[in-house]
């Protein structure tokens, strides 16, 4: 007899609910159980809940681009979700973890459920996926077959149905399943479903209750415990150096797609944002610097905000005049901490001068300083309204190192053949300037009066005028559906295609800060 929730939901009244037309759902060859052994139906979501997936990394890209990599209609091949290739490029790659049964990469409390499933006689477990069959079946049955687990079916999302339906969603798709899989094993009194999407725990929990209210209007097989199981998500990142390097590979094949055959997309490529540069300093001289820092007892540590990490050389892309005169990307040089000063009880600095003093440098600032610690509140750009500094006595200077570089963030747009490099730079286009870029710090170099011109005292000379333009790249997990962008905020798995909107191998989400977490703050 035909559900009266087929028809409800789209199926057609003749669609039969065998074993034989259930196990058309499978990408496995195995003989599904008889009807009547089956008690209790088990299914497993796959993404965050039985294998930590890895999402787009919010500390190499912007929020937006977060979205629009997992917008199936923005790539041709489908973006972040749809491209099995960022799937295969977990930890060291598909052939090498093969090997070792994606180790670090499971959820093994859920693994252990799946094994108790297997073992339990009147259970039916299943692999329930909204990745697509023909892009990740293998993948995914290579995955699960190399870590020992077993399961009667694994159903992934075909392009139609078994019986010739189109699915409007993931979750449309999964209703559908769900339907055929309790009204075929109609003599089971449970069903168990394990997500670790809250959307879609809800969606699943109103569904299995229209159903039994649907059972109790027009019966087809009874009424059945349903439990939706909330599982805490689980989603890791990629190494940052892969993770870009296969964005970068997926962006060229739909490029290349284009050229081929125009579907009125846009070409794309990764820009990166550069919030300022700067003299970096290394983690035991932030210690060391964070020190000097007198804060008064009564301030609590919530109100503040500690820095000690750089010396400020311009707010914004270097342009190449000035970035030449600082040695280029890379540059090594010595500092000397001279004083320390607090503003208006918001703004701890030190006061610092180049090592030899003629050395060559540029800052942004009255007199070259680090921010040790700002009050909720204060800006470090005002920390150049510091006047007066006390000096530090001889024994209590010391001297540091720095490396001149970036703090950026990655993003993806259209190409635009009209913007040169530097404007690239430029997430907000109305601050591109469209005259000659060495402009943006004229007259704002503050030195010593008397600094030689030489660059003997720069090392590691990187980008100048002529440098790398991709550099930044290598310092560059699942997101959001559609434009929204999940990643790293609210979202927490999945392979949906509704339009909604060294981090180290198995490393959790939220293990390190976004590259511009602080960054609105800062300037």
């Amino acid at each position: 007899m035909a559900s009266a929730f087929s028809v409800y939901n789209g199926a057609p009244k003749s669609s039969p609910f065998t074993v034989t037309a259930l196990s058309r759902w499978s990408i496995l060859t195995k003989q599904l159980p008889p009807v009547d052994k089956i008690k209790t139906l088990h299914v497993y979501d796959f993404d965050n809940t039985l294998f930590r997936t890895p999402m787009p990394n919010p500390s190499l890209w912007t929020g937006p681009t977060i979205g629009l990599l997992a917008t199936q209609e923005a790539f041709t091949n489908g973006g972040w979700w749809h491209d099995n290739r960022i799937l295969a490029a977990t930890g060291d790659g598909a052939e090498q973890e093969e090997k070792r049964a994606w180790e670090g990469w499971w959820n093994e409390k859920v693994a252990d459920l799946v094994r108790l499933s297997t073992k339990q006689p009147d259970a039916l477990c299943v692999l329930l996926t909204g990745r697509s069959e023909h892009g990740f079946g293998e993948l995914i049955k290579k995955m699960i077959t190399s870590k020992g687990l077993e399961f009667d079916m694994v159903s992934l999302k075909p392009r139609v149905s078994p019986s010739n339906q189109t699915f409007q969603n993931t979750m449309h798709f999964k209703q559908l399943f769900f339907e055929a899989l309790m009204e075929t094993y109609s003599q089971a009194t449970e069903i168990k479903v394990y997500e670790d999407r809250p959307r879609h725990t809800k969606g699943f929990r109103d569904f299995f209750a229209e159903y039994n209210r649907r059972q109790i209007v027009a019966p087809t097989r009874g009424p059945i415990t349903a439990d939706v199981v909330q599982v805490v998500d689980v989603s890791t990142l990629l190494d940052p150096v892969v993770e870009v390097a296969e964005v970068q590979h997926m962006i060229n094949q739909h490029n290349a797609a284009l050229c081929k055959e125009p579907s009125g997309k846009s070409k794309l490529m990764i820009k990166k944002t550069v919030f300022f540069t700067s003299y970096m300093i290394g983690a035991e001289d932030i210690k060391k610097l964070l020190k000097l820092a007198k804060i008064p007892p009564n301030i609590p540590n919530s109100d503040l905000k500690f820095h000690a990490n750089n010396i400020l050389i311009c707010p914004r892309p270097c342009p190449a005049s000035i970035l030449d005169k600082v040695g280029g990307m890379g540059s090594k040089m010595l500092w000397e901490v001279t004083g320390t000063a607090c503003l208006d009880n918001s703004i701890w600095a030190a006061c610092v001068r180049p090592v030899p003093h003629t050395a060559k440098f540029h800052t942004d600032n009255p007199v070259p300083l680090v921010v040790l610690a700002l009050r909720k509140g204060a800006r470090p750009m005002d920390a150049g309204k510091i006047k007066v500094w006390q000096p530090l006595p001889a024994e209590e200077r010391f001297t540091f190192e720095t490396s001149v570089d970036e703090k950026v963030i990655l993003r993806i747009e259209a190409e635009d053949p009209t913007e040169d490099e530097y404007q690239s730079l430029f997430a907000n286009k109305s601050n591109k300037r469209k005259h000659n870029a060495d402009e943006e710090c004229a007259g704002r170099s503050v030195q010593y009066t008397n600094r030689n011109e030489t660059r003997s005292f720069h090392t590691g000379r990187g980008r100048g005028k002529g440098g790398n333009p991709n550099r930044g790249h290598r310092n560059a997990a699942r997101g959001g559906r559609g434009g929204r962008g999940r990643g790293g905020h609210g979202y927490r798995s999945l392979d949906d295609v509704d339009p909604r909107g060294s981090l180290g191998r198995g490393r959790p989400m939220g293990a390190q800060p976004s590259i511009g977490a602080d960054l609105q703050s800062y300037y």
